[in-house]
């Protein structure tokens, strides 16, 4: 599955930058405020800024459609689970029945060795206690697994505007040096440095903002997709109690 994604992703990533390189080749070559003479006319320092902000737009979107089908797949989980898990005869059946990469069956197994395995020094914790905790634990890492990736969209939406902000600068810089080098501040010695650093602090911002918008809008919709799991956590702990799974496996705890 994964190597799907990546296929996807550089079949996506080749179409943008074709798509890119062809209105690259198509532009006016005397227009000096264009991407095409931005990188023509930067210096290796403007360059590397440029390949910075690329890396960090192209890594914010791959975080940002990886993550969309990762919720996806966990609310199709959500729904095979609703359908199917509650409807079996014991946790046991209703555990197989679910597809092995779900993590609600990662969960529902959890709950279930936790209601096994309570001997040696685990038998001094409180049973129901025990059971609730490999039930959270096992939903935290549910949780911990969504959240991967969603750092990288706030370290780019924080950090792009200054990036951009830095090649304003160092292109101001230029123009500066520039001005000084002919002794005359004419429009053909400073249209290009300038127009370089305007266009690194629009570069910035179109980098920043998808990140930005993204991030909320993948947090807010873990937190929904969390809620299904959490919900699914407390019913699975309801059933092992109404059915006696936990009340005798800590029988046969106390008796060895």
């Amino acid at each position: 599955m994964f190597l799907i994604r990546i296929q996807r992703w550089l079949f996506l990533l080749s179409a943008c930058l074709l798509s890119i390189s062809t209105f690259a080749a198509e532009e006016v070559l005397d227009n000096p405020y264009g991407l095409s003479a931005l990188w023509a006319q930067g210096d290796w320092v403007a360059k590397a800024t440029l390949l910075i902000l690329v890396l960090m737009s192209m890594a914010s979107w791959y975080v940002i459609f990886t993550k969309l089908m990762d919720q996806n797949r966990l609310m199709a989980f959500a729904q095979a689970a609703n359908a199917s898990f509650w409807n079996a005869g014991t946790v046991q059946q209703g555990t197989a029945g679910l597809e092995a990469d779900s993590p609600f069956r990662f969960i529902a197994e959890k709950g279930l060795e936790g209601a096994s395995k309570h001997t040696g020094l685990l038998g001094a914790v409180d049973f129901n206690t025990w059971v609730t905790m490999s039930i959270q634990r096992a939903m935290n890492h549910v949780q911990s697994r969504m959240q991967d990736g969603l750092a990288v969209l706030a370290t780019v939406g924080s950090t792009a505007p200054f990036v951009g902000l830095f090649g304003t600068v160092w292109g101001i810089y230029n123009a500066l040096v520039k001005i000084g080098m002919s002794g005359q501040a004419s429009i053909d010695k400073v249209a290009g440095p300038v127009g370089e650093s305007l266009i690194m602090t629009a570069i910035g911002l179109a980098v920043a903002v998808p990140a930005v918008l993204g991030y909320n809008w993948l947090v807010r919709r873990n937190k929904i997709a969390m809620e299904e799991v959490q919900a699914f956590g407390a019913d699975l702990y309801a059933v092992l109690l109404g059915t006696g799974s936990v009340n005798h496996s800590a029988t046969d705890s106390n008796s060895k």
